[in-house]
C-alpha cells in the first residue's frame, strides 16, 4: 500500500481530467504555488512547496506534511491535485498547506535514514533529527509565509504519520494540532516490515528494491523523478517468492546498494537498531493536541495507531486533548471518497466521508481557526464492524471491558468451558516447500482486501486447524487485545504460529451486493452464507514467543506455551453467527518462511528448511485458548 500511495501520487499529478482541469482553474484564481529550500540549522536545506491563497482579509493557519513520498508535481506553474481528494476542504478554508520532501528523499538535501531515531539529548546543531527539521521548517513557515496566523497543524499517513509524530515531539509553539494517521511506530514488533519478529517479505521486497517500488535505492543528490522498475519476471507472487526463497536468494537479487535491506540482514533480532527505531520514545510531553486516527482493517500500520495513541496516553497523563479514532479501513482509506466497504464487507454507510467532515477538518478548524465545536468528539471514536456502527468510548479499551477465554476443544470445537480431557491435541505438518497461502486467488501485489477476506480456502488445507463455537445466542461485543495462548510441541527447533479471529456468517446470508466500481457497473454478486470473515489475525515467531530481543529454541516434542498479542479488535459477532479460530504455521507470501530451524532467517540456505510436525495441545493440563476483551453491555 506504501507503494500504491506513492504511485497514486505520481500518477494523479501527470494524468489530465476534467476534475483536475477544474482544480487547476479554481486554484489558480484564488491560491499561488511557491518553492522553497529552507536551511536546516545543520546547512542542509529541504525542498518544501508552498500553497498560499491569494485572499488576505485575514491570516491564515498553516497545515503542513512532511513526506518521503514527495511533494510533486514540481514546478510553480504545476498543481498538486487537492480537488479529487477530501483536501480540497481545506483549500475552501483557505489554509496554507505546505508539503515537504523529508531529509534526503526527492529534491532536498541531506542524508535519508530511515525510520530516523528520535534523540531526546541535542548538544549541537550536528544532532539533527526529525523533531529538529520540524522545528525548523515551521520556524521557518511561520516567520516567513506573508499573512499566516501563526498556528500550524501537521498531519500524514503511513510513513508522514511518524513524521507528524516526530513534529509532535518539536515543541515548538506554532504547532498546535497533530493528526498522525496509521503512522510508522515499532518495525519489528507491529509495524509494516516485521510483526512479533515475522518478517512481511512480499511488502518490504516491493517496496524497497528496483523490481518493485524502488524505495531504499539511493540518490547522490536530490532527484523530481522516481527510479524506473526493473519489474518482475512472474507475476505470481506465491509462486516467485517460493522459487527466490531462502532470503539469502532474495538478498543476492537486491544487489549491494539496498541499505535498508542490508540492515534487516545485519539486525534480525530486537537489537539497538530496532529499538532506536521505535517511535513511542518521542511521545513523552505532546504538546499539541493529538488526533491519532487508524483503520482496524490496516495491512500495515494498525498496529502503530493503537499503540502510539495508548503510549501517549500513558506519557502524558491529564493531557487535555489526546484522542483516537478507528474505522474500518485499509491502510489510508479514511483519505478516500469511499469508506462504504473493504472486499466483500459492506460497512452501512460511507465511513470515510462522515470521518472527514465529523472529525478532521473540525479538528484542524477549532485549533488552527478557532472555529466550530468538538467538545462532541468522544475520547475514543470507534467503529464497530459486525454491528456497523460508530461508538463512543471515554477511554480505550472501554469501561466494562473483561477478558474471557475462548477454549480449543477436541473435533474442531471452540466454547468458553475449560477442557476437561487427559491429553488431546490437534496435530499437523508444517512444509515449508508448500506453505498455506494468505489469499485464495493468484495475483501478484498484496491485496488490501485480504483483511476481511473470506478463509473457507485455508479453512481446506491439512496444515491448518480451525475450531468454531456453535450458534452464538446473543451478540458478542470485543472491545481491546485478544491474546493468543497456545501450547504447543513441535519436532524441530522452531516454527511460526499464525492465529486467526474469524466471523462465520449464517448460511443462510445468501448473496451480499457489492458494486466495486461505480454506479454504471453491474452489480458484483458474492455468496455469503457461510462466509469466513477474517476479522484479525497475527503472526509469532516462535523463537521470539518469550522476548523479541531474546530469541530461544523450541525443544523437539516439549509441551511450549506460545502466547501473544493478536492485536486491538473493535467487532460485534453477531447472534447467529459462529466463532472460528484458524491456527497454522504459514501465511505465505505475506510472511516469509520459516526454516523451522533455530537460526539466523536472513541467511539461512535451502537446505536448512525442513517440515515440522506441530501439535496444538487442548487438554485439562494444557489447555490452549484465546483471551477475548468482551465488552458487556
Amino acid at each position: 500500500m506504501r507503494r500504491l500511495l506513492t504511485l497514486l501520487v505520481l500518477l494523479l499529478a501527470s494524468v489530465p481530467s476534467f476534475a483536475r482541469r477544474n482544480d487547476s482553474l479554481w486554484m489558480a484564481r484564488r491560491y499561488t504555488k511557491t518553492e522553497q529550500y529552507i536551511t536546516m540549522r545543520d546547512s542542509v536545506r529541504l525542498f518544501t512547496s508552498i500553497y498560499a491563497p491569494d485572499n488576505n482579509a485575514e491570516p491564515h493557519p498553516i497545515l503542513l506534511m512532511r513526506t518521503p513520498y514527495s511533494c510533486t508535481p514540481y514546478g510553480e506553474d504545476t498543481l498538486r491535485d487537492f480537488w479529487s481528494t477530501y483536501e480540497r476542504a481545506y483549500l475552501e478554508e483557505k489554509y496554507i498547506l505546505v508539503i515537504q520532501d523529508v531529509r534526503g528523499r526527492w529534491m532536498s538535501e541531506g542524508e535519508f535514514v530511515d525510520m530516523r531515531p528520535y534523540s531526546p539529548n541535542k548538544k549541537s546543531n550536528k544532532d539533527i533529527d526529525e523533531t529538529t527539521d520540524s522545528w525548523d521548517t515551521i520556524d521557518w513557515l511561520v516567520k516567513n509565509i506573508p499573512n499566516n496566523n501563526g498556528k500550524v497543524g501537521m498531519f500524514g499517513v503511513s510513513y508522514p504519520g511518524f513524521y507528524s509524530l516526530m513534529g509532535a515531539a518539536c515543541g515548538h509553539p506554532s504547532l498546535v494540532a497533530v493528526s498522525p494517521q496509521a503512522p510508522c511506530i515499532d518495525w519489528f514488533a507491529g509495524d509494516d516490515d516485521h510483526h512479533n519478529g515475522a518478517f512481511f517479505v512480499m511488502d518490504e521486497f516491493d517496496y524497497d528494491v528496483p523490481y518493485g517500488f524502488g524505495f531504499g535505492i539511493p540518490h547522490p543528490k536530490p532527484i523530481s523523478t522516481p527510479h524506473p522498475s526493473v519489474g518482475y519476471p512472474v507475476h505470481d507472487n506465491y509462486k516467485f517468492y517460493l522459487e527466490n526463497m531462502p532470503l539469502s536468494k532474495l538478498t543476492k537479487l537486491t544487489g549491494d546498494s539496498i541499505r535498508f535491506w542490508k540492515d534487516l540482514v545485519e539486525h534480525s533480532d530486537y537489537d539497538d537498531y530496532w529499538k532506536a527505531r521505535d517511535a513511542r520514545k518521542a511521545t513523552k510531553n505532546l504538546k499539541p493536541a493529538m488526533l491519532w486516527v487508524g483503520g482496524t482493517f490496516d495491512a500495515e500500520d494498525n498496529w502503530g495507531a493503537w499503540n502510539g495513541y495508548l503510549t501517549a496516553e500513558k506519557n502524558n497523563p491529564g493531557k487535555e486533548f489526546n484522542k483516537l479514532v478507528m474505522g474500518p479501513w485499509y491502510h489510508g482509506q479514511w483519505d478516500n471518497k469511499d469508506g462504504t466497504h473493504l472486499g466483500n464487507i459492506h460497512f452501512g454507510s460511507n465511513t470515510s466521508t462522515w470521518y472527514q467532515e465529523n472529525v478532521e477538518v473540525p479538528f484542524f478548524n477549532y485549533f488552527l481557526k478557532g472555529e466550530g465545536d468538538i467538545s462532541s468528539l468522544a475520547e475514543a471514536t470507534i467503529f464497530m464492524s459486525g454491528a456497523n456502527e460508530w461508538r463512543n468510548f471515554t477511554q480505550w479499551p472501554p469501561v466494562g471491558t473483561h477478558d474471557e477465554k475462548l477454549y480449543l476443544h477436541k473435533d474442531d470445537v471452540l466454547n468458553w468451558a475449560s477442557p476437561k480431557s487427559a491429553v488431546s491435541f490437534d496435530e499437523y505438518v508444517s512444509d515449508p516447500h508448500k506453505p498455506v497461502p494468505y489469499a485464495a486467488e493468484v495475483h501478484f501485489n498484496r491485496t488490501r482486501n485480504y483483511m476481511t477476506d473470506d478463509q473457507r480456502f485455508a479453512d481446506r488445507r491439512p496444515d491448518v486447524l480451525s475450531f468454531k463455537t456453535g450458534l452464538l445466542p446473543e451478540d458478542v461485543t470485543l472491545t481491546g487485545n485478544v491474546i493468543a495462548a497456545l501450547q504447543a510441541s513441535i519436532s524441530t527447533t522452531d516454527a511460526d504460529f499464525v492465529v486467526k479471529l474469524i466471523d462465520v456468517f449464517p448460511d443462510s446470508l445468501y448473496y451480499n451486493n457489492i458494486n466495486i466500481y461505480d454506479d454504471s457497473d453491474p452489480v458484483i454478486r458474492y455468496p455469503m452464507g457461510g462466509y469466513e470473515m477474517l476479522v484479525h489475525g497475527e503472526v509469532m515467531r516462535g523463537k521470539y514467543r518469550n522476548s523479541l530481543d531474546k530469541p530461544i529454541p523450541f525443544v523437539p516434542g516439549k509441551i511450549t506455551p506460545v502466547t501473544f498479542k493478536i492485536g486491538d479488535v473493535a467487532h460485534v459477532f453477531k447472534k447467529g453467527h459462529r466463532i472460528m479460530v484458524q491456527v497454522q504455521s504459514s501465511w505465505f507470501p505475506l510472511v516469509d518462511m520459516n526454516p523451522q530451524n533455530f537460526e539466523n532467517i536472513y541467511k539461512a540456505k535451502k537446505e536448512d528448511f525442513r517440515k515440522s510436525n506441530i501439535r496444538i495441545y487442548h487438554d485439562k493440563d494444557h489447555p490452549s485458548y484465546l483471551i477475548l476483551p468482551v465488552l458487556k453491555t
